[in-house]
């Protein structure tokens, strides 16, 4: 989220849901090659797209999947990421953008694959144009979104074993994290915020998703009930007040120093039960507008905040 503003990132997030349900659809579910053997054998084909032989110059313009190429040791071949890739450190950044992505600019890297999370301005017919493979990670909804999105690039860069390992990781400990979660009478509830303008997401997101894996319910339902801001309503004062969640999860902290401090400045909130309580919990930006393998951190972040509440 560095160098965005939050209305830009749920603007973006809101077209990205909206938009790239076809693309989902269109992307891979099953590798067909002989891609879980140590030393993947190629061609290997992923959904419509074949790769004859492993790629050495990956393209990466979604920080989401390169967290996911370095998580699978195939960060030696990827040779340029997108400017919001801030992680691992090593990856190597450059100025290309994941926004408004230019065909000739990731050209000019002489890519043998690039790995995108959205279609914008038709970039995908633009580098099939110049003969460029790609593969696109949409923005996920699921958990299992996620995982099927590190299997496949398992698959395609030769990395098969080392994906199945990583997702059997998250996995494994996402249940042992929920596990000891207590059982409550009446479920406790939440404000999940992008950004100071109040733009939230839904229980249909897939941050929405891992709020219902802790057993919390959303605030925000009821504002996109019928779905047309694609899962990232925006709220109003009156509305966060009147709701008085139990929990407000800031995903604003880093990119617009929000904290408990400034939330309870806020008119009307000191009285809210998340205020009253000290449950303004500040997440990590980055790794909340994000659908890799940190998953596995956030979640901790916000079991350990719900555990505190006596059941």
């Amino acid at each position: 989220m560095s160098g965005r503003t939050p209305r830009l990132f749920a603007a973006t997030l809101a077209v990205a849901a909206l938009a790239l349900g076809a693309c989902a659809e269109k992307a891979a579910d099953e590798p067909t090659a002989g891609a879980s053997s140590a030393a993947a054998s190629y061609p290997v084909t992923v959904g419509s797209l074949t790769l004859d032989k492993r790629p050495e110059k990956i393209v990466s313009l979604s920080p989401s999947a390169t967290e996911m190429l370095f998580a699978i040791g195939a960060g030696p071949q990827v040779s340029a990421v997108d400017d919001n890739s801030n992680y691992p450190a090593e990856a190597p950044r450059s100025d290309l953008s994941g926004f408004q992505p230019n065909a000739e600019a990731i050209a000019g890297k002489s890519p043998d694959l690039v790995v995108l999370s959205n279609d914008t301005n038709k970039i995908v017919d633009q580098l099939g144009k110049l003969k460029i493979p790609v593969y696109l990670t949409p923005a996920a909804t699921t958990l299992d979104d996620s995982y099927r999105q590190i299997t496949d690039l398992g698959a395609l860069t030769g990395h098969a074993d080392q994906a199945t390992d990583v997702t059997t990781r998250m996995k494994d400990d996402i249940a042992k994290l929920v596990k000891d979660l207590p059982q409550r009478a009446e479920k406790l509830t939440y404000y999940h915020e992008l950004g100071p303008e109040l733009y939230s997401v839904t229980s249909k997101t897939f941050m929405g998703s891992l709020y219902s894996q802790v057993g919390l319910t959303n605030i925000a339902d009821p504002a996109d009930a019928d779905g047309k801001n694609g899962g990232y309503p925006q709220l109003s004062q009156e509305f966060i007040v009147k709701a008085n969640p139990d929990f407000v999860f800031l995903a604003d902290s880093k990119c617009c120093q929000q904290n408990a401090d400034s939330v309870k400045a806020r008119s009307g909130w000191a009285g809210l039960n998340a205020v009253k309580n000290n449950q303004v919990v500040a997440l990590d930006d980055d790794i909340a507008s994000r659908w890799g393998p940190r998953v596995v951190d956030l979640l901790r972040v916000i079991i350990d905040a719900v555990a505190k509440v006596p059941a």
